[in-house]
């Protein structure tokens, strides 16, 4: 059964609708179905995660591998039975980097159809920062009068400023005064620079490198005197925060419930990011909130949220467990009016 961006079935009038996203990145294939429920809000039904790494070395090929794309189809094709198994009202399948980047990208994108029967979309940089906003801007401090959002990915790093000054609204992507998406990931930076052993010189160079990179962004300082402030914080949605958290609150197993909102302070951030630096690659293995799928990347992460960190210094800074799913989710159902004709309990109210 094909699935797009379209509406892609119809629901039974006592039942509510049911929205599906998708988002194939340059390391992982994420899944959420999902149905509205209070406004704002709805309840995950199904989910699906798996790290597929389909950009394993594209930064030094310029194209998709045969093994990765095998990998990133057999994860797919794991989606489309779930989707299939849902009576889904409305879905939308992005694919990013990886696939943007790639010489081979939209080959790609016509074998998963052929192979799955799902029908992805490479969504430009801007849409990706953009729904990152969406994703998370719920746990923006109501107090915040900026706030910098991040989301550190596999083949590129998006960034985007938030002047929160002003009424609220509950559409913070308004709220957007610059972004940028850096041409950097953990995949491609710890490819570059060997993710196993990381000596302090060479996790200094990728930090020195991703500054630069930031110092290419012309709107850097849109925020000005906020920046340091204590109205001022950071936010950041990835496998690396997450996992700083993981480590900060030594779970024993990851714990989204205990990680998804947490706040890090300045000082907390640092004492993680040299505790992680300080360890082996036997030691990032062995502690549950790394494992083996992210031993090799996790310091590249580092790399990349410090240099951050150096640009936009910030007291404290927020962890997301969400990101460009939860976003596509939101925009489908603010657009479908789903929180408009819901009650509380998801069921139609007209």
């Amino acid at each position: 059964m094909s699935r797009s961006s379209a509406a892609s079935g119809t629901t039974a009038p006592d039942r509510p609708p049911v929205y599906a996203a998708l988002d194939l990145g340059t390391n992982n294939c994420r899944l959420l179905i999902a149905i509205p429920t209070r406004p704002g809000q709805f309840r995950v039904i199904d989910a699906f995660s798996r790290i597929v790494r389909l950009g394993e070395g594209l930064g030094r090929t310029g194209s998709l591998s045969r093994g990765a794309m095998d990998r990133a189809i057999a994860a797919l094709a794991i989606c489309a039975q779930k989707l299939s198994a849902r009576d889904v009202t409305q879905a939308r399948l992005i694919a990013t980097e990886a696939c943007r980047s790639a010489a081979n990208g939209a080959e790609f994108i016509e074998e998963v159809s052929e192979a799955t029967g799902l029908n992805l979309e490479i969504v430009n940089r801007e849409t990706e920062a953009r729904l990152a906003v969406s994703g998370c801007g719920s746990l923006i401090d109501k107090d915040a009068k900026g706030a910098v959002l991040f989301d550190i990915g596999g083949g590129s790093s998006e960034i985007a400023l938030l002047d929160l000054r002003g009424p609220r609204t509950r559409r913070l992507a308004s709220r957007i005064v610059a972004w940028t998406s850096l041409p950097v990931g953990v995949v491609t930076l710890a490819e570059r620079h060997g993710g196993r052993e990381v000596t302090p010189q060479i996790f200094a160079t990728m930090v020195a490198e991703t500054v630069e990179m930031i110092e290419r962004f012309p709107g850097r300082d849109r925020l000005g005197a906020l920046v340091g402030s204590d109205r001022f914080h950071l936010l950041g949605t990835s496998g690396t925060v997450t996992t700083l958290a993981g480590v900060h609150l030594e779970l024993e197993r990851y714990d989204r419930r205990q990680v998804d909102g947490l706040w890090l302070t300045d000082r907390e951030a640092d004492d993680l990011v040299a505790k992680i630096a300080g360890w082996s690659f036997e030691e990032r293995v062995a502690n549950p909130c790394i494992g083996s799928d992210r031993a090799d990347l996790v310091l590249a992460g580092c790399a990349i949220l410090q240099a951050i960190r150096l640009v936009w210094p910030a007291p404290t800074l927020r962890v997301a467990d969400r990101g460009l799913r939860e976003g596509l989710l939101t925009e489908m159902m603010v657009a479908d009016g789903a929180w408009r004709r819901n009650g509380p309990d998801g069921r139609d109210t007209r």
